[in-house]
């Protein structure tokens, strides 16, 4: 019997751009899996009309309803996405440009991946993300930046890596043109990771990650 696809809940607050991306590969035949429902920090998106003109399941979990005087209650959000979650049953949940740290009741739940624009453990962390994390690559005036595949722990950035890809920065380069490479590498390796983890090959032992050669 044909083993099932790897279930995935893609999490996004924007264009859905790494939505769209996983779907062509899944639709290629380059990524063993499945995309089950697709959660949306935000309704007025770009992400979630793509999501629904692609015919996936699209819910919306705001962070409003969990923000008071300004501090945001990861762990009470997290519980709500979990419970949200539960139907869909996913077995893989992929942060695709969502805007939100998760807690304990998700993170002890189901593994979690994300895609950062730089080659952590550099220029990563709370307010690195987007436009800020080629702006502070190009201020310190690195020679190489690149795009880091890592599991999600409760910290920004912080979780065990899985794959990374370098690429030059150049001396004309502005937040822009750097920010347009970095992207062609995660439409690359992100979709190229979640294969290797619904296939099963991917092992991790502590901060490391190590890639199979076959499942054990």
């Amino acid at each position: 019997m044909e083993k099932s696809a790897c279930r995935l809940a893609v999490l996004l607050s924007g264009t859905g751009s790494t939505m769209v991306n996983l779907h062509e590969k899944i639709e290629a035949g380059d990524l063993s899996a499945e995309i089950g429902v697709v959660i949306s920090s935000r309704r007025k998106v770009l992400g979630v009309k793509r999501a629904q003109d692609l015919g996936y399941p699209v819910e919306i979990l705001s962070r409003k309803p969990f923000t008071k005087n300004g501090e945001f209650d990861s762990r009470g959000y997290s519980e709500a996405l979990r419970d949200l979650l539960q139907p869909y049953r996913p077995q893989l949940l992929v942060m695709a440009g969502f805007m939100t740290r998760l807690a304990s009741p998700i993170l002890k739940t189901y593994d979690v991946v994300n895609v950062h624009p730089a080659l952590l453990p550099l220029f990563g962390g709370s307010g690195y993300y987007g436009h800020h994390v080629h702006e502070a690559v190009l201020e310190a005036g690195v020679k190489i930046s690149g795009a880091t595949v890592h599991f999600a722990d409760d910290e920004y950035d912080c979780g065990p890596i899985i794959a990374q890809e370098a690429v030059s920065v150049r001396e004309d380069d502005t937040p822009e043109t750097l920010a347009s490479r970095v992207q062609a590498i995660e439409r690359k390796i992100y979709p190229k990771a979640i294969d290797l983890y619904a296939r099963g090959l991917l092992k991790r032992e502590g901060r490391r990650v190590r890639v199979l050669q076959k499942s054990e």
